[in-house]
């Protein structure tokens, strides 16, 4: 069943279909690299880092949980700031998102065709190099101009098939564990407070690019209902895959500290070859599935911008028969096809430049005695009683501030003092939740 949200977009988005989305959003080539480091700065206390991890980045994504339920245009943090904070802060904010998303998906294309070297070591001859990414990005771009429903079937795959080599791991793992293996890594490493900042920041980042996902809200079947339900049920998906990833690979290998290819050298150590081949297949199944989800979602941002009257209107072009932003497509394709003949290590610099200044827009957005992250603070700016998106049933703002800090923590040389302010956030709003015993006020 699909309908028309009034602007020739078609809402065929369903409630699962945007949780594939955030995951595929989500998990990308990270987690196949990400186990050693942790593994060298907690050793085995390494998974409970990847767990806490995922708790820090859960009052985030209370915060745009919230405030993406209210909203059913395209655009996602652009839209809301641009509503909360007015055209200005709302353009930056979109310009840089749109940026960081251009630019991250065009070194993950290139490193895409780095992993496909290991089985066709031609791949890095600039003839082929230039054919494998011509097809890979060609093939995803003509799926999403012929329909966002065909774009969605393939999101749903690729989410499948990067789930099913992690989990054929995780299972493996503990098969190992369980028939009496014993562990051979048992280092616990230093615990020092900043080892343990530096494990979670790491996969604090690992848990990002859910409001990717949200910018795809002008195609979603029941987007107030189905935002919230997506987000959450993603983040325990992935706390689960990458706790238990952690666990096995830290459980598992001798030497996890220092392997280069954690999950190869686990499955290769547990299933031989053949399984070490299936993870370096995972791992360029993920990578694509990145690229198709940012295919689905990047060229909204730009249609987001001509709807509002920020961008040429044609940018807000939709295919008469097709339903889709074709035009924003065309230019995005084409945008990455110049950003990906940049050398790498330029791209990789525009992309942390593009989130650095992107950080520094966020804060900028409020008074400089409170600074916290644009999800956040749309939700707190949103629950002004005057404002016209008035949040209708205001939670307590404690889950603001919480989330705020939790996207300030380790951003900034004054780590360890904003995880404090996280904690002792984290912990008056749970006192304050158990005295009320309710998530929310009703209104007056």
């Amino acid at each position: 069943m699909t309908s028309s949200n009034g602007k020739g977009l078609v809402r065929v988005i369903g409630r699962w279909s945007l949780t594939a989305l955030v995951i595929n959003s989500i998990i990308g080539s990270g987690i196949f690299g990400l186990p050693a480091p942790a593994a060298r700065l907690l050793g085995i206390r390494s998974p409970l880092a990847v767990l806490l991890a995922g708790l820090a980045v859960a009052p985030i994504i209370a915060c745009y949980a919230e405030v993406s339920s209210y909203f059913t245009q395209a655009g996602g943090p652009y839209l809301w700031t641009r509503t909360a904070f007015g055209p200005l802060i709302g353009l930056q904010t979109g310009w840089l998102l749109w940026l960081v998303r251009l630019t991250a998906p065009a070194a993950n294309a290139n490193l895409f065709v780095s992993y496909l070297a290991e089985f066709w070591p031609s791949a890095k001859d600039p003839l082929p190099r230039a054919a494998v990414l011509t097809l890979l990005l060609g093939v995803l771009a003509v799926i999403n101009y012929r329909g966002v429903k065909a774009g969605t079937q393939v999101s749903n795959a690729f989410t499948v098939a990067k789930l099913l080599p992690l989990l054929i791991v995780i299972a493996a793992g503990l098969l190992y564990a369980l028939a009496g293996h014993p562990p051979t890594f048992t280092s616990k490493a230093p615990s020092e407070t900043k080892a343990w900042l530096q494990a979670i920041l790491l996969f604090v980042f690992a848990y990002g690019g859910f409001e990717g996902a949200l910018i795809v809200m002008a195609e979603a079947r029941n987007p107030r209902r189905d935002a919230p339900s997506a987000l959450f049920t993603a983040l325990i998906t992935c706390i689960v895959v990458y706790t238990l990833t952690q666990w096995v690979v830290v459980r598992v290998l001798a030497d996890p500290a220092h392997s280069d290819r954690p999950l190869a050298d686990v499955a290769q150590l547990i299933m031989g070859r053949g399984g070490a081949a299936l993870v370096a297949v995972g791992a360029l199944v993920s990578m694509y599935g990145y690229l198709s989800a940012n295919m689905l979602s990047v060229p909204r941002i730009t249609f987001a911008f001509a709807e509002e009257g920020d961008f040429p209107r044609i940018f807000g072009t939709v295919h008469p028969r097709f339903h889709t932003p074709y035009f924003s497509i065309i230019v995005f394709v084409e945008c990455h096809s110049l950003g990906r003949r940049a050398p790498f290590l330029i791209r990789v610099r525009l992309c942390r430049s593009a989130r650095l200044a992107q950080e520094k827009a966020r804060w900028r957005m409020v008074s400089s005695s409170r600074r916290h992250g644009i999800g956040c603070h749309s939700d707190f700016h949103l629950r002004n009683p005057g404002h016209a998106y008035r949040l209708k049933r205001p939670a307590y703002r404690g889950r603001n501030h919480a989330g705020g800090h939790a996207q300030l923590a380790g951003r900034t040389k004054q780590a360890k003092d904003c995880c404090r302010s996280l904690l002792i956030f984290v912990a008056a709003y749970t006192c304050r939740m158990l005295a009320s015993r309710t998530w929310v006020h009703s209104d007056v």
